[in-house]
């Protein structure tokens, strides 16, 4: 396998190669050491775009949240690209895609015409897998656990400082990020959940919103309300970033019916719930210096209230 390929880092301007060329360095479950290529990722092919970040290190959402890494160190982000779902149930996850190096070819000149003749999209198609079983889908999120080693408390330390060697984040920023856990993971130990509520059946509640709809995010005092001790309603956590959002007004991004379950390939589908436009992952106040998967934020619809406009 052809895997070998140049560092890249956040900034840096790429091309992802021709179809052809990837094909190459695919096994026969057409992945790299677990992570595959998937069909979703075949129309960047030929295209360029700026590196985003080195994937240092991810979280894993299974039945406990943890912190892993790529062994091969070899994964980056690039801007704006997220999985769209198509060949794979729809699912609406939107995870940001994991590009390979193999994958990229740096452009030290941007004006420069690309260097490889687009062929071969066929035999790249044909080698891809979108189904594990009959109830099950393979992509990156489900095959996430199996391309990644899980990290120890050490060496999450230590890939906080190769966050800040790669340019991921500066070295206050991370500072920052570290500080944010440990109030956290403190405040939990001492007084528990901050948005525990006292239900102990979560309840629900439809408002059939769409996209590009308005939204006000109720007070904190109200979606306590909804939650049960272990601050979640029907098993969506509220962290505690999310409170930043109280009373702001947002636009619905997308209804959120169907996501494939990280580790099982399992297609789930959930009720009442939506993403907001303008709310990020706060990864770093449940993950020890956060990760680079960049992950919505899934909101209830019980958590919001209908608004005419911004």
């Amino acid at each position: 396998m052809k895997t070998r390929q140049v560092r890249l880092f956040p900034g840096d301007l790429v091309e992802v190669k021709a179809p052809d060329h990837i094909l190459e360095t695919l096994d026969a479950a057409g992945t790299v050491d677990h992570l595959p290529f998937m069909p979703e990722m075949m129309e960047h092919c030929g295209r360029r775009f700026r590196v985003a970040g080195r994937v240092v290190k991810t979280c894993f959402s299974g039945a406990v949240s943890t912190m892993r890494s790529f062994p091969r160190d070899d994964v980056v982000t690039l801007e704006g690209l997220r999985c769209s779902g198509q060949a794979h149930g729809g699912c609406q996850k939107g995870c940001l895609i994991f590009w390979r190096e193999a994958w990229l070819r740096k452009v030290e000149d941007a004006a420069a015409p690309s260097p490889e003749a687009p062929g071969g999209a066929e035999g790249l198609q044909a080698r891809l897998r979108t189904t594990a079983g009959p109830a099950t889908y393979f992509c990156q999120a489900s095959e996430l656990l199996a391309a990644t080693a899980p990290l120890s408390r050490w060496q999450r330390l230590g890939k906080c400082v190769s966050e800040v060697r790669a340019g991921n984040c500066g070295a206050l920023q991370m500072v920052r990020r570290v500080a944010i856990w440990l109030f956290w993971r403190l405040r939990r130990a001492v007084l528990g959940e901050y948005a525990r509520g006292p239900a102990t059946a979560t309840p629900a509640e439809g408002l059939e919103l769409q996209a590009g709809e308005w939204v006000e995010v109720k007070p904190m005092e109200s979606i306590r309300e909804t939650l049960n001790a272990a601050a979640r309603n029907r098993g969506l956590y509220f962290s505690p970033n999310m409170r930043e959002l109280c009373g702001g007004r947002y636009r619905v991004q997308r209804r959120l019916d169907r996501i494939i379950v990280d580790g099982s390939g399992e297609m789930r589908q959930l009720r009442n719930t939506v993403y907001l436009d303008g709310s990020p992952c706060g990864c770093a106040y449940t993950a020890f210096g956060g990760c680079s998967r960049g992950e919505y934020v899934y909101w209830r619809e019980i958590w919001l209230r209908r608004v005419r406009s911004a």
